[in-house]
């Protein structure tokens, strides 16, 4: 078979592309293979051709790597729109690396959901705690009176709204809830408002998973533990008292030191002198 001019065969290399015309280049190449090897060798380069043998020649040699350059640009690109339409497909809400889409759909679902949780259940936590009670501005004597005992800050609605705010700046206001929770228990006298409320109380306050939960010894809470079965007003009362002594001993006396306690001892003190 006559060979391809060579002329002819740097045009082809260079400007045929795609599947059918490397079809028909793949039999000429082939042909100038064979007559390059049947061309009569001159005896004293015998040797030397022999030391060559298997070398392919470089016209050869560049046309196999330009043929395999075309076809794994023609793969490339060919596989390029799949995938450009696979990421477009997947779109801006994939969340993981698998290319399911159905996946990446859950995977955004669950992490909007623990997006909202945290703020959902300070949203919740922060509306199930009581406003303060209504009370009268204390009096100057009132207010001195907190100063001689732990009974006379508890016992006026005053006292307890002035101590529940330093709690509040001590971050356990929570003790003062349980014990005002448990006082408006001894209250009731219908049965089954006093298991709700007992429910809501211990799921609030003694619960070892609640954020309110209120520090009692391990005995005291067998005994709720036991009486909830069929709770009473007194359910909490040993609770009450444990929590009513950890006030007294420890918040109190900083309570008294605390600027809570004399900023209005002294704004109290100078609308006296002004009246």
């Amino acid at each position: 078979m006559p060979s391809l001019p060579q002329g002819n065969q740097g045009y082809l290399e260079e400007h045929l592309s795609g599947q059918a015309e490397q079809a028909q280049l793949l039999p000429l190449i082939r042909a100038e293979k064979d007559s390059n090897s049947s061309i009569p060798q001159d005896p004293e380069n015998k040797g030397v051709s022999q030391a060559v043998t298997g070398v392919k020649p470089v016209e050869s040699e560049q046309t196999e790597m330009r043929m395999r350059q075309m076809c794994s640009g023609s793969e490339t690109q060919g596989s390029v729109p799949s995938q450009q339409q696979g990421v477009g497909g997947r779109g801006s809400n994939a969340c993981c690396f698998c290319w399911c889409c159905c996946c990446s759909c859950s995977c955004l679902t669950v992490r909007n959901q623990e997006d909202q949780r945290p703020q959902r259940a300070a949203h919740e936590l922060r509306t199930d705690i009581p406003a303060c009670e209504e009370s009268p501005m204390p009096t100057l004597e009132e207010v001195c009176a907190w100063a001689q005992s732990f009974d006379n800050l508890m016992v006026t609605p005053a006292g307890r709204n002035a101590f529940r705010e330093f709690l509040r700046t001590e971050f356990s206001e929570e003790n003062m809830l349980f014990w005002m929770a448990c006082e408006e228990l001894k209250r009731e006298a219908n049965k089954s408002t006093i298991e709700e409320k007992a429910r809501i109380i211990y799921e609030d306050y003694i619960s070892i998973l609640s954020p309110k939960e209120v520090s009692l010894d391990s005995r005291v809470r067998e005994v709720i533990n036991r009486n909830m079965v069929d709770p009473s007003q007194h359910i909490f009362d040993d609770a009450q008292l444990q929590i009513y002594t950890l006030m007294h001993r420890d918040s109190y006396p900083r309570f008294m030191n605390s600027t809570v306690y004399k900023d209005l001892l002294k704004s109290l003190a100078e609308k006296a002198v002004e009246a």
